[in-house]
């Protein structure tokens, strides 16, 4: 099955006891749910891996793989990606919904229309959704962080293959740094 019809459920990120269990980082709603789609396959599609869940490690689901039984399989398995059949997912109810798969490689452009460049990927530091966006004819190394919120981004239009952003006038200004004076030092401060 082409890449496109299929979906980064989680990657397996370490191991959990000697039993072969391990620990998922997921991308799905709920941790837990990385279970519920049926069995899952490497980003080549040659192993399927049917997993159980068994309980939580510090935030990361942990789960069995079938046929994984030992600590040793289960370490040579470490960053091993997990993907399913996008129809085995379900259904998105609402319009201020998506899955991330959907918004990479979508133009984002101004609010007058100017196209600024195409949505990379998506991150998630702990404080919201972020979208990298590289400026066109610019490399991945300029890419630049949008925050994912209505405010910046009100409006996600799949069909028309474009996100609208709605950026303040300074978001591209980088603020001076103050630099503390001689006579400000509070005398914890070593001199370079």
């Amino acid at each position: 099955m082409p890449q496109s019809g299929r979906l980064l459920l989680g990657v397996i990120s370490g191991v959990k006891g000697i039993k072969g269990e391990v620990k998922i980082k997921t991308f799905t709603g709920s941790p837990e749910d990385i279970v519920s789609y049926g069995p899952l396959e490497n980003k080549a599609a040659t192993v399927k891996y049917k997993l159980s869940f068994v309980g939580f490690s510090k935030g990361s689901p942990v789960v069995r793989i079938k046929g994984v039984s030992d600590r040793n399989q289960a370490e040579a398995l470490k960053g091993t990606e997990l993907y399913v059949d996008r129809d085995k997912l379900p259904e998105i109810e609402s319009d201020d919904e998506f899955y991330h798969a959907d918004l990479i490689d979508l133009d984002a452009v101004f609010e007058d229309g100017t196209k600024y460049g195409k949505i990379l990927r998506l991150h998630d530091f702990g404080a919201g959704d972020m979208l990298e966006i590289v400026p066109d004819g610019k490399s991945d190394k300029s890419a630049i962080l949008v925050p994912f919120t209505t405010e910046m981004v009100p409006t996600v239009d799949i069909g028309a293959g474009q996100v609208v952003l709605n950026l303040s006038d300074d978001f591209f200004e980088v603020p001076e740094r103050d630099t503390p004076s001689d006579d400000t030092r509070d005398g914890n401060e070593r001199e370079c």
